[in-house]
């Protein structure tokens, strides 16, 4: 068995314009002659360029897939919001929720973009792979049943693994949200159910700003099994790996789940506009190898890594890399060109220690998990 890496080009042609950054183009706010929106293809494009040019492609089972069924997505989402997306993208394109703009054909670039999440979990649950990377596009962590938001228009991993329960009997499930922002979607989908175990580490009060509190830790059936990790600007390589050490990797051997989906975002890394953190590629790496041996202890090695965040178009490439070399084994790197700077840039001994003592108080509030 292998890695399998599930893309497609025509999630790259997803696109939402009148944006300038984040901010809606009129009044004041002028249109860029070129750009948008911070998630645009190019961070996607040239990972998978990167990976190309460096020979990692070859070693890795590399595939396209089917885009996800109305039936698979209606199994998160309900047909109302599925019927007014397909409409309004059957007329040019609009937009639903909040930052959420999408062309012509949107529907259907984000029901592959599920698809290829859909697929990277199925081919591991039915042991054709080892383990999977989906390099999905639009993203999808922050997408609700019936309001997308945050750049995500459908919730992939919900959809993934609500396809897998359905065709596989797939029981429990934990997932880890390392992207920079609160995976609210994911959270809110699961958040009465105990059959998944939902985990986000995030920057503190940057996107959602009404979630991701450490308290909200799930409701009814679902109650302690939702935990969310809110960090200070600036964490870095020391907090990350701590919080796996300390808070993940306990709270996953006391769930025990038959499978471990990773919300794959880069925007923790030390370049990207959207953020205040400092992971950087060896972060990366070895936050994967953490959950890599995670999974290997746990259940039989499944890991699914699925594409959330990142929007510094150069550095995105490095750290995608360094991501997939440690989930797959591979021994062709890509040598990180700011690994200079960043070394001089990382947290001081007496901020460190401040971050060691936050993540061991979010250890003693979070743990132990609810049995």
């Amino acid at each position: 068995m292998t890695t399998g890496f599930f893309w497609d080009e025509r999630c790259f042609w997803h696109a939402g314009g009148n944006y300038v950054f984040t901010l809606p183009v009129g009044g004041l706010v002028q249109p860029q002659v070129a750009g948008g929106l911070p998630e645009n293809p190019e961070t996607k494009r040239r990972l998978k360029n990167l990976m190309d040019v460096t020979g990692l492609t070859s070693e890795l089972a590399a595939q396209s897939a089917a885009p996800a069924s109305e039936a698979d997505l209606l199994r998160v989402h309900p047909q109302s919001y599925l019927s007014e997306f397909k409409r309004l993208s059957d007329a040019g394109g609009g937009e639903l929720g909040r930052r959420t703009p999408f062309a012509a054909g949107g529907y259907e670039i984000a029901a592959l973009s599920a698809g290829l999440s859909i697929a990277a979990v199925d081919s591991v649950v039915a042991g054709r792979m080892e383990n999977a990377y989906a390099l999905s596009r639009p993203p999808g962590h922050h997408c609700l049943p019936d309001f997308p938001n945050g750049f995500c228009l459908l919730a992939n991993i919900a959809v993934a693994i609500e396809a897998a329960k359905a065709r596989h009997g797939l029981a429990k499930v934990a997932v880890l949200d390392w992207d920079v922002h609160h995976g609210n979607g994911t959270e809110a989908i699961f958040y009465d159910r105990d059959d998944v175990l939902t985990i986000s580490i995030h920057q503190e009060g940057n996107y959602p700003l009404d979630t991701g509190a450490i308290g909200d830790r799930g409701r009814g059936a679902g109650e302690g099994f939702n935990m969310n990790i809110p960090l200070p600007a600036g964490a870095g390589d020391t907090a990350y790996l701590a919080v796996l050490d300390e808070i993940v990797r306990p709270a996953l051997d006391a769930y025990k789940p038959d499978m471990i989906i990773v919300a794959c975002g880069f925007d923790a890394s030390a370049c990207d506009p959207l953020a205040r953190m400092l992971v950087t590629a060896a972060g990366f790496a070895q936050m994967t190898q953490r959950i890599k041996s995670a999974a290997q202890d746990l259940c039989g090695g499944r890991l699914v890594l699925v594409h959330e965040g990142g929007y510094s178009e150069m550095y995105v490439p490095f750290c995608g890399h360094a991501a997939i070399e440690a989930l797959s084994g591979s021994s062709i790197s890509a040598p990180d060109p700011m690994a200079e700077t960043f070394a001089v840039r990382q947290p001081s001994a007496r901020f460190d220690a401040f971050l060691r003592e936050i993540v061991r108080d979010a250890a003693q509030e979070l743990l132990p998990l609810k049995a």
